[in-house]
């Protein structure tokens, strides 16, 4: 399909750019216009990846071109600096374009963004800080030179929501660690040159607090992919599952200082929020393709369809609910801070449900007010229906999760109880 719609239409996101009014930082419009150099191109490919439920490997050569692979690592070491904030906006941006390269560059970042600031505000031994100033150099100069991290997270069990110890066992040995287990619907499987990797130590009465995070090269002996990739949505994802079997780490594969997650997790719950911006710039390309569609500015569509009340009256419902998660979305990523108050947890928890319910809800209306020919595959609302029905499952913040503890969080203060 021709897109060359969006290089209007992606300017309609400018207008929502901060909660408060503030005008966008140099640096967030310079790298925001370097994704729209791309960003055509990368919408023309989506539908190739969605067909052939293959990784979007161009757009990746093309990030890594940009500078974009080391985003979120700091200045002083070679990055491009970008803060949680900057982040969150540059990450909408690439999903207004291709959701899965969002969806993925989002678990790539997380690596970097959890390992920089975040930690170094946490209360540290001095030998802590010194290990980790040398092992996430390493990892930081892997990224500056194009290399490629994932986070797969889920086991199929309550661990990647908190609920109990990861099952995936690390074991010291020596000067490094033995990985035994596995991870399910691992984005970038087969694709990424490191898998970040949360982990259980193994020893006697472990806790969450035992928890370590670990980067495990892809073509480390003992690391397999294995099982079939043919989803509903998300399908340039491709998050197989991987298995780890006697795998070794060397010291240096230590993202964090050992136990120091647990305490990242508690301090700082918006870390867990990377993944909310995908879903946000989903929702906006979803609504600018049916005002576009209706219009008639969708290459192969020659009819307008904009004087029907009808058509008019649910283009006006979905601005209002797009609205209202930008709003909620631009405050809570904007509240990006070590222990944040009890309002702001909540409020974290009420962005990523609303983002990702209306996220759906806006395709969902998309789809059902452009009618039966934006059904095709020729465009690409419905693969972005199909894409929008994801968010809501994707751990550790699942709309079930958030709405969870968003209930109890409003109802009961930090440590009440009923008798």
């Amino acid at each position: 399909m021709d897109s060359s719609y969006l290089n209007v239409y992606a300017h309609s996101v400018d207008s929502n750019a901060l909660f408060d009014g503030s005008p966008l930082t140099r640096q967030q419009k310079e790298l925001i216009a370097k994704v729209d150099e791309h960003g055509v191109k990368w919408a023309e490919r989506a539908f190739k990846h969605d067909l052939e439920a293959s990784f979007p490997a161009q757009n990746y050569d093309d990030l890594k071109e940009m500078g974009f692979l080391a985003l979120c690592v700091p200045k002083r070491l070679g990055g491009l600096g970008a803060d949680y904030r900057t982040y969150a906006l540059v990450a909408t941006r690439i999903s207004y374009y291709c959701a899965s390269t969002a969806n993925t560059f989002n678990m790539h970042n997380a690596n970097s963004l959890w390992t920089a600031d975040m930690v170094d505000a946490l209360e540290l031994t001095p030998e802590q800080r010194e290990s980790h100033e040398h092992n996430r150099t390493i990892h930081y100069n892997n990224m500056l030179e194009g290399k490629i991290y994932s986070q797969p997270f889920s086991e199929g069990s309550g661990a990647a929501a908190g609920k109990h110890p990861f099952g995936t066992i690390t074991t010291r040995s020596g000067d490094g660690w033995v990985i035994n287990g596995k991870k399910i619907f691992a984005s970038l499987s087969g694709s990424a040159d490191y898998y970040g990797v949360l982990c259980t130590e193994d020893i006697p009465g472990a806790t969450l607090a035992d928890t370590m995070f670990m980067a495990i090269a892809a073509d480390a002996p003992g690391v397999s992919v294995v099982g079939d990739w043919d989803p509903m949505g998300m399908r340039g994802t491709v998050s197989r599952t991987l298995i780890f079997k006697d795998v070794f780490v060397p010291d240096t594969a230590q993202l964090m200082p050992r136990g120091v997650y647990i305490k990242a997790a508690s301090k700082y719950p918006h870390m867990f929020m990377t993944l909310t911006p995908t879903y946000m710039g989903l929702a906006q390309a979803a609504y600018d393709f049916a005002v576009a569609y209706l219009r008639g500015e969708v290459a192969g569509v020659n009819v307008k369809r904009r004087m029907y009340p009808t058509k008019q009256y649910s283009i006006a419902e979905m601005y209002i609910k797009l609205q209202q998660a930008w709003a909620l979305f631009h405050r809570a990523t904007s509240e990006f801070k070590r222990s944040p108050s009890r309002e702001e947890r909540m409020r974290a928890y009420a962005c990523q449900y609303t983002v990702m319910e209306y996220c759906a809800e806006i395709c969902s209306a998309a789809v059902r007010v452009c009618g039966g020919q934006a059904m095709l595959k020729t465009f690409p609302l419905e693969r972005m229906y199909r894409d929008s029905r994801c968010g809501a499952l994707m751990l550790p913040w699942t709309s079930e999760i958030c709405i969870d503890r968003l209930g109890r969080g409003l109802l009961y203060k930090e440590g009440e109880r009923d008798d």
